[in-house]
């Protein structure tokens, strides 16, 4: 046997040789060099071998990779770009963008018979970021889950946490309101585990919407119409917006009048308005003109003098900081904003723009929440730069503490508020875009007058009373006056469009010489007729307020919902106003019919309350979906046997398809009526649905159409686009201008324009009215 020689450098045969094994447990043969002495060694199995017991295989040690460093996860770059900043060196900041893992969108993805367990996965687009977060995690000493403060921010902690593969121990919860370095420095300082109360929560609301929007959506597409769908939260909007609209339609006017009496104290040259109150002691019954002129006659005749004048003081203190529901409502009457506009806006607020302090900033707090809390800090920096500013009297003893209106408020958050009140929305206006910028200032006053001393109003009422031979009238004013500002200098908000108020109306000039005893002078009486108003339609401000007090849906629902009904074709938004579609409608009526309980506002809000339970560990989330299911699943039997097929076959509109000659026909999609080839899918021709109004065209002669923007919104164009491009904004008239014979458009309530000639006439002269 031979082997090589290291020292002679050649192969020698082997001097007693001895078989052995390795360390690794390999046959090897062990001798020396007869030539120079050297130890010889050789690989291989060989007859002596045979019977020898190899050693045990010693215990492979794995090899232990040394973790450095620190990974921080937010939900987006924006927000981790801030973050990062705020941490310096040492940590890697790494977004998620958005959620990581979901049910799956091609079935329903809930084992029902095994305590309702979800079936998630990553989708395809999330699979890389999933990949180098695993990466990361595996070699990162400490991992930080940064995403928001809310449910919703938990449970994607907790999926991130799942699908990167972290063991939970090494996971660290850090939660923050808004992304400023002491913020942000505070919450790393004192890291947390996952909630799992408030993941069961978030997890609950999830299958719950599932289980409601895949059960009864397919029902919806078999009976009436594809591409329909029913959630838990958006049935009920649709609910109380159809029941709004019937309410509309079954009103029924009532007349009325009033009458107000201009009247001129003696050795005064101003005049004040007081209204009717009492006729002999009774209040005054004016259904009509002809009860009306009785009156007139006799109070022309009457000797008025000033009975009494109570003069006091009315204190208006602030409102609260805002809330999510609070600033859609404040950003749609005062900016005009759909709450979706108004919740993209303000997530570029929270997490963070570059004002020029050297990167991004934190500029508000978090802006899903329901509570008006606000911090001490917070409170002492606004009260300084309140002192600073504007002076002591300004400042209030204490800081205003307020009550959170919200049915359930959730988790212990803060009201929205700027991270800094020292930072004017003046200072930031040069780096924000104007709609940014607008949102800024409205979320920054609304906190600095929240803070501020009440508003203090000078008040007078006066009773003036008139007689004559057989009568006794009374009449009324009554008036304010600021006395001391308060927080007006810095913020008043936007009046209800829905809530008339009386003191509004009669809020009138008094002369401040106003005495009792002192006679007053008729000068004239304004008889007015009125008519009782139906009910508004809901404006997505007034909704959102509606579905807050009923404690339906959460802060990060309500933008949702209204996004969805418009999306599927429910409703419509007219001049800031929702009115149903048909087919929404016949949806509404549908749910209200075979599933009660889930456009049910009562059960809506319990279902809420629930959710809140789970998040506080007072509840199992298995309990409460066996709970809901077990009746639900009834429901779902019933409507399948009862519910009528009202599926109708596309109409025909009695032209043929200029690709393939075939019949064409409107359709419903996503974005309402379309026309399409009755041959689809073998020919995809479409077109678009043209609403026409009965008005031609100025520049072609073609007939005009009502179209609708991208955003919902309605204008008019020539049938004939793109070969001619006339549009209005403005609803054009069917009668001609009565100067030019230009086209009318419909300039606002009152006035008609021509797009001719610029004149302008009144509507009532140009459009008489048509007796139906």
């Amino acid at each position: 046997m031979e082997a090589y020689c290291m020292k002679c450098k050649t192969k020698r045969e082997v001097k007693d040789p001895v078989a052995a094994f390795n360390a690794k447990g390999s046959p090897v043969t062990i001798g020396v060099c007869p030539v120079c002495g050297t130890k010889l060694y050789r690989m291989g199995r060989t007859p002596a071998h045979e019977g020898l017991t190899p050693p045990a295989k010693p215990a492979r040690v794995a090899k232990v990779e040394k973790r450095a460093g620190k990974l921080v996860v937010v939900e987006s770059p924006a927000k981790a770009r801030t973050v990062g900043r705020y941490l310096g060196k040492g940590y890697t900041v790494r977004a998620s963008v958005g959620h990581v893992r979901d049910l799956l969108k091609s079935q329903l993805s809930v084992d029902v018979e095994n305590n309702f367990a979800p079936k998630y996965r990553v989708p395809n687009e999330k699979k890389e970021v999933v990949k180098e977060l695993k990466k990361l995690a595996q070699k990162a000493e400490e991992i930080y889950l940064a995403t928001d403060p809310d449910r919703e921010g938990e449970s994607i902690s907790w999926h991130l946490m799942e699908a990167a593969q972290i063991e939970p121990e090494r996971a660290k919860r850090v939660v923050f309101h808004e992304i400023t370095e002491s913020a942000v420095r505070e919450a790393f300082s004192h890291p947390r585990q996952i909630n799992m109360d408030l993941v069961d929560a978030q997890q609950a609301r999830r299958v719950l919407d599932r289980l409601v929007g895949y059960s009864i959506s397919p029902i919806l597409w078999e009976k009436v119409r594809g591409r329909l769908s029913a959630g838990r939260v958006q049935s009920v909007a649709l609910r109380l917006i159809v029941e709004r609209e019937r309410e509309i339609d079954a009103f029924v006017p009532v007349e009325y009048w009033s009458i107000h009496a201009e009247l001129q104290p003696e050795g005064l040259k101003s005049t004040f308005l007081a209204k009717l109150a009492k006729i002999d002691d009774k209040d005054p019954e004016l259904p009509n003109e002809e009860a009306v002129q009785p009156i007139l006659i006799d109070m022309e005749t009457a000797a008025y003098v000033v009975t009494k004048v109570k003069r006091g003081e009315r204190r208006r203190k602030p409102s609260a900081p805002f809330t999510t529901s609070t600033l859609q409502q404040e950003a749609s009457r005062k900016l005009g904003y759909t709450a979706k506009r108004t919740m993209a806006l303000a997530q570029g607020l929270y997490e963070g723009q570059d004002v020029g302090n050297g990167g991004a900033t934190g500029l508000i707090t978090y802006m899903r929440t329901d509570s008006t809390n606000v911090s001490v800090d917070a409170q002492n920096e606004a009260r300084q730069y309140i002192a600073n500013k504007y002076g002591a009297d300004f400042l209030p003893p204490e800081a205003p503490q307020y009550k959170t209106r919200s049915a359930n408020a959730q988790e212990a958050h803060e009201a929205i508020r700027p991270t800094s009140a020292l930072r004017e929305p003046e200072q930031v206006k040069g780096y924000l875009e104007p709609a940014m910028y607008k949102l800024y200032r409205l979320i920054w006053q609304r906190f600095v007058a929240s803070q501020m001393e009440a508003a203090v109003y000078d008040t007078l009422q006066v009773e003036v009373t008139g007689r004559t031979d057989g009568h006794e009238y009374l009449l009324r004013a009554s008036g304010s006056t600021v006395k001391f500002a308060g927080f007006l200098v810095v913020y008043e908000e936007a009046k209800n469009e829905d809530a008339r108020s009386e003191e509004d109306e009669e809020n009138v000039r008094i002369p401040a010489e106003v005495l009792e005893g002192q006679k007053q002078e008729l000068v004239r009486l304004i008889p007015e007729q009125h008519f009782t108003q139906p009910p508004p339609r809901y404006s997505e401000a007034t909704l959102v307020q509606a579905l807050e007090e009923d404690g339906i849906g959460r802060p990060s629902t309500y933008a949702p919902t209204l996004s969805t009904i418009q999306a599927r074709g429910y409703v419509v938004r007219e001049e800031k106003r929702l009115a149903p579609t048909e087919i929404g409608i016949q949806v509404n009526d549908l749910m209200m019919q075979y599933f009660p309980d889930i456009v049910d506002l009562k059960f809506t809000a319990r279902m809420e309350e629930d959710l809140d339970m789970i998040a506080s560990g007072q509840a199992e989330w298995a309990e409460v979906m066996h709970e809901f299911y077990h009746p639900f699943s009834e429901d779902l039997k019933k409507a399948q046997a009862e519910m009528p097929v009202t599926k109708s076959e596309p109409e025909p509109i009695g032209r043929q398809c200029p690709e393939d000659g075939g019949e064409l026909v409107i359709r419903y999609g996503r974005f309402g009526k379309f026309i399409s080839c009755a041959n689809f899918p073998t020919c995809r021709y479409t077109e678009p649905w043209l609403e026409k109004i009965g008005v031609r065209c100025p520049k072609d002669g073609g007939e005009l159409v009502a179209r609708k923007t991208r955003k919902g919104r309605t204008f008019y164009g020539c049938e004939n686009y793109p070969e001619c491009d006339f549009t209005s904004w403005k609803r054009p008239l069917r009668q001609p201008c009565p100067k030019c014979g230009g086209l009318l458009v419909a300039a606002n309530k009152r006035e008609a324009q021509c797009t001719n000639c610029q004149e302008t006439f009144q509507l009532e002269a140009i459009v008489p009215e048509t007796v139906e």
